[in-house]
């Protein structure tokens, strides 16, 4: 073959190399090879193992700190419907936890909380692992874009309506247990979540490098921001919390009287909340991400 006939075979082989490569009939350097893989080829090891991990560490999660919210969540809808005083519906709750603990983690409410969690857990954990799949990622890799604060705010915010209705047809207000939610009290909840879920999902990889360093010390940054985060939010959300409920449990009342009603509940129910988001999305996130990178780990070695 001549040399112009040779230059021009190159050249040709260049031009089409992507097309080529594509099919298998031109083997590039390695290094152009492993650029394109690294864009184009999906991460499948291990990949049922990786789903099983997903779902094992969501219900390590939900199984811890769910007895505690059911405890606040009923006493929080009981203060307000004025059906109990917080702390009296909170300490028969944990009365009947410890007594007959089989009739309680049977029970209904237990189910609602558990199930919320737990599904709440794992589509956090399941958007890491197909962004991990989908992309050059190690296992145990953890975002913190849209697309997460999309998927477990939607999932999370579904579940919790449907909660908080049979939460609050369950414990509020004796004369409106059969009254349906009023449309209002949905779309309060519904801030609510989006609120708590922004902040704890989305603001902790954001706040943990604006931490003292001091606070390694003690613990770690990433866990702290992950407890102080939904905490925090806790303060504005609570407001909103209150407002649905008294929606629900007092119709037809004035824009002041609701005011009234909410300030005279914000003290004890922020604190309440917090007490229960900070088991869900503060110690229950923590030890869902131990978990998981404990499991994921042990998958790479």
């Amino acid at each position: 073959m001549s040399d112009g006939a040779g230059r021009n075979s190159v050249t040709s082989a260049k031009e089409h190399g992507s097309s080529l490569t594509a099919t298998g009939l031109l083997k590039q350097t390695p290094t152009t090879v492993s650029s394109s893989m690294s864009l184009h080829q999906w991460n499948t090891k291990h990949l049922p193992s990786r789903v099983a991990s997903d779902a094992a560490s969501a219900a390590c999660a939900a199984g811890l700190v769910a007895p505690l919210i059911t405890i606040l969540d009923r006493g929080i809808i009981e203060n307000a419907s004025g059906r109990s005083p917080l702390m009296s519906s909170i300490m028969t709750s944990f009365r009947a936890l410890f007594n007959r603990p089989h009739i309680f983690l049977a029970s209904r409410p237990f189910r609602l909380i558990s199930t919320v969690y737990f599904s709440t857990y794992l589509v956090a954990n399941s958007i890491d692992t197909i962004t991990s799949t989908l992309r050059p990622y190690s296992v145990d890799h953890t975002t913190s874009g849209p697309s997460k604060f999309l998927a477990t705010s939607a999932v999370n915010m579904s579940l919790c309506l449907y909660k908080d209705s049979q939460f609050a047809q369950m414990f509020g207000a004796a004369s409106t247990s059969r009254n349906p939610i009023p449309k209002a009290s949905y779309a309060l909840f519904a801030l609510r979540d989006s609120l708590t879920i922004f902040a704890s999902f989305n603001l902790p990889p954001l706040v943990a490098p604006l931490l003292s360093e001091e606070i390694e010390k003690v613990v770690g940054r990433a866990s702290a921001a992950q407890i102080l985060a939904p905490a925090a939010v806790q303060i504005f959300s609570t407001p909103l919390h209150l407002w649905g409920l008294d929606l629900y449990n007092r119709p037809g009342m004035t824009v002041g009287e609701r005011v009234r009603q909410v300030r005279r509940n914000w003290a004890g129910s922020t604190a309440a909340r917090m007490g229960r988001i900070v088991p869900a999305f503060g110690f229950g996130g923590v030890v869902n991400a131990g978990v998981r990178r404990r499991l994921m780990g042990r998958l790479e070695e």
